[in-house]
């Protein structure tokens, strides 16, 4: 991610920003995206593998209701 690399326009001065940037990557990459080396059953994503969610999530449901 270019959030890590100081000399680019991404760079995080404080770590609040930081935390807010990279959340929704990891939000999609653990609970939306299925894995298909977790393929039994397909589709699982790493948090229902790891029991943390129930079902693969929608980017409806990461965003949250907006308002």
């Amino acid at each position: 991610m270019r959030r890590f690399t100081r000399l680019t326009n991404g760079f995080s001065k404080k770590a609040e920003n930081l935390a807010a940037a990279v959340s929704l990557p990891f939000m999609h990459y653990n609970f939306a995206r299925p894995h298909k080396s977790l393929a039994d059953p397909y589709p699982r994503t790493p948090a229902v593998a790891a029991g943390v969610a129930d079902h693969v999530w929608s980017a409806e449901e990461i965003a949250g209701p907006l308002g």
